[in-house]
């Protein structure tokens, strides 16, 4: 338990914090800042409900961690000394939606519907042998036991919304103000525990701004193995996450740095990776494109190696689709040509839908920017973008339904794209006229 008097403030932090973000340098600042927060009426009483019937109730994890720097919460996790058979006696309605583990859903009245409140048992674990689940659970009376088990020292905080009481005993406070993530007690036993704690350290780096503890970072090597057992379904959230944040750089080099980056992406060599993690910064803030950024070199030179990550990595369809428009030859080749007509066919190729996000990820230059996007201003893509279509060249008696008439609208788009200032509605009819009347004799 942290004392609201304890005000020695920790040096100051070294790394760029991420936008939005703020500094909780002492216990009575992460006090004030605790009770400014907007806690959720359903957790509040939830909370209440179990300390009157005798029992500690707090918030845990990356909520008060979030709180502490200034940041949106999403969910926010309760952890409690009653036993999940206690908090069931407590409340009238509960689902066991994980029992086994110490969580008990509570649902509390709301507005429109109840509202799911999951409460979770304080809680030791024995040993794990599937690299991401304990054999046996524990459950326990004291927070600060429960706090042992927990994985990074900024993720082991507690706030108890209700008596004000701010728990820290693993100094997570002095990590948060200078951005570091250092792991609960010995780090080599927290990373072996939980394979998918080493990838969940990496997108820390990135998206809370934080450095790894050299300790910690040394002690990631040696849980790769476990690494492996975890569902690739979890690594591709952990990804995701890092991709999507302000500076994914920040989570890319340590993550190369450890060892982890062959475990979950294709390798590249010192230049290509350097090249990559910098584009990747700077593209707007889309895990897929910037995914596409990093597997580009190597899909130049061994698509397979790609195909076979992404099936790893678990991506959806849509994702995977925009992924193989993406890093195909066509799109791969955009900044190397010059010739505005190749440029275009090339872009038609790639499809209007992917077109921008090639665009983004071929211009390495101002000037490569400038030449492409020159070359395709107003240009037409697809047959659908043309100035006619095929119940157009129907109604003209150019044409009748059936196969043919696709092959003519593919044939209409090349000359376009050679032609651009073709596209109006006469004069590609003139043009089909012209090509029936020439093939006729």
């Amino acid at each position: 338990m942290v004392s609201p008097h304890d005000d020695a403030a920790p040096p100051a932090a070294t790394l760029p914090r991420a936008p939005g973000t703020r500094c909780v340098r002492t216990a009575s600042e992460a006090i004030a800042c605790l009770r400014e927060a907007t806690v959720p009426a359903p957790i509040l009483e939830v909370a209440r409900t179990l300390q009157q019937q005798g029992h500690a109730a707090v918030l845990v994890g990356g909520a008060v961690r979030d709180v502490l720097l200034g940041l949106p919460v999403a969910d926010w996790d309760v952890a409690t000394s009653a036993r999940p058979e206690e908090v069931q006696a407590a409340f009238r309605r509960t689902v066991p939606t994980g029992i086994e583990h110490g969580t008990v859903t509570v649902l509390v009245r709301g507005t429109d519907r109840p509202v799911g409140v999951e409460v979770t048992t304080f809680r030791g674990e024995g040993a794990y042998t599937d690299g991401r689940r304990p054999n046996e659970i524990t459950f326990l009376r004291d927070l600060v036991e429960d706090l042992a088990r927990r994985d990074f020292t900024v993720n082991a905080f507690a706030w108890d919304p209700i008596a004000l009481v701010f728990t820290d005993p693993f100094q997570g406070l002095v990590d948060l103000q200078s951005s570091t993530l250092r792991a609960v007690g010995e780090p080599a036993r927290r990373f072996a525990e939980d394979g998918l704690r080493t990838m969940r350290a990496v997108r820390l780096c990135a998206t809370r701004s934080l450095r790894l503890d050299p300790e910690t970072a040394a002690a990631m090597g040696g849980a790769l193995e476990v690494l492996a057992k975890v569902s690739r379904e979890r690594v591709h959230v952990e990804l995701t996450k890092l991709l999507g944040a302000v500076a994914p750089s920040l989570g890319l080099v340590p993550m190369h740095e450890t060892g982890v980056w062959p475990h979950v992406l294709p390798t590249l060599d010192e230049q290509a990776r350097a090249e990559a993690i910098a584009a990747v910064d700077a593209l707007p803030r889309d895990a897929v494109l910037r995914l596409a950024r990093l597997l580009g070199p190597v899909a130049r030179e061994a698509p397979a190696v790609v195909e076979a990550a992404l099936e790893q990595l678990r991506f959806g369809r849509a994702d995977r689709v925009r992924l193989a428009a993406l890093l195909g030859t066509a799109a791969l080749g955009l900044a190397t040509l010059t010739d505005a007509v190749q440029i275009r066919r090339t872009a038609a190729a790639v499809g209007r839908d992917h077109v921008e996000d090639a665009l983004l990820l071929a211009a390495p230059s101002s000037a490569v920017t400038a030449r492409l996007r020159a070359a395709l201003q107003g240009a037409v893509l697809a047959t659908g973008e043309l100035a006619v279509g095929g119940r157009d060249l129907v109604a003209a008696g150019l044409a009748a339904p059936g196969p043919a008439l696709g092959q003519l609208l593919r044939r209409l788009l090349d000359h376009v794209l050679e032609q651009p200032s073709d596209n109006h509605r006469d004069r590609l009819l003139a043009l089909v006229a012209q090509w029936s009347s020439a093939d006729a004799s």
